[in-house]
């Protein structure tokens, strides 16, 4: 996994059931398993049996927890966006580029990224909480790209002018579209080409004189 969501309670509500004091680690497999399932699945073809299963626990249990199935999937969800992003820090705009977009499209081309991926977007327009957890998740990643962009900025190599939001933004947007329209995603051998479009764009250069 990739992307990090760390949210509070009044973005995203997960509703718990009452009852005796929880034991976290009772939690934590039971969203792990449904985060699993629901990666390997989607929300649709995820039961509470099969969570429950996996889990190693009753289904009873799972319910005391989380009320439905949806308050269930959103917990997956935050557990799914639990994973730390790697924060490249190389010293040169290019090469934090590179391993930057070498870890991304790594991620996106594996069977667990492109599950990630679809059931995001998916998941996002079915359930509002969710739509808020990937928003967070994504607006933490954009925060720490444009942190890189910024260091390269102090350091001269890109100019102060740009527009931070739209530079971080446009390789997920291609990703998010090829995911959507079912295209093949770019993968780690167009690092380079990808990494000098950023940087160079489409302006053909000026003729020598």
């Amino acid at each position: 996994m990739t992307n990090v969501v760390e949210t509070h309670a009044s973005e995203a509500p997960v509703r718990r059931g009452r009852g005796r004091p929880r034991n976290p680690e009772t939690d934590t497999r039971i969203t792990e398993a449904a985060a699993e399932l629901m990666l390997e699945r989607g929300f649709d073809k995820m039961t509470v049996d099969d969570v429950a299963a996996r889990a190693g626990v009753g289904k009873a249990t799972v319910y005391r927890r989380w009320p439905s199935k949806e308050d269930l999937a959103v917990a997956a969800m935050q557990e799914i966006y639990s994973a730390e992003i790697p924060d490249p820090d190389t010293g040169a705009i290019r090469s934090d580029l590179v391993e930057s977009f070498r870890n991304v499209l790594g991620f996106v081309n594996s069977p667990a990224g492109q599950a990630y991926l679809r059931m995001s977007i998916a998941e996002s327009v079915r359930d509002p909480r969710i739509a808020a957890l990937y928003r967070a998740s994504t607006e933490r990643a954009e925060d720490q790209a444009c942190r890189m962009y910024e260091r390269a900025i102090a350091r001269g190599e890109v100019r102060d002018d740009i527009d931070l939001l739209a530079t971080v933004q446009w390789l997920g947007g291609l990703l998010a579209a090829r995911a959507i329209t079912n295209r093949p995603m770019p993968t780690v051998d167009d690092v380079e080409m990808l990494v000098d479009f950023t940087l160079n764009g489409i302006h053909a250069p000026s003729p020598p004189r």
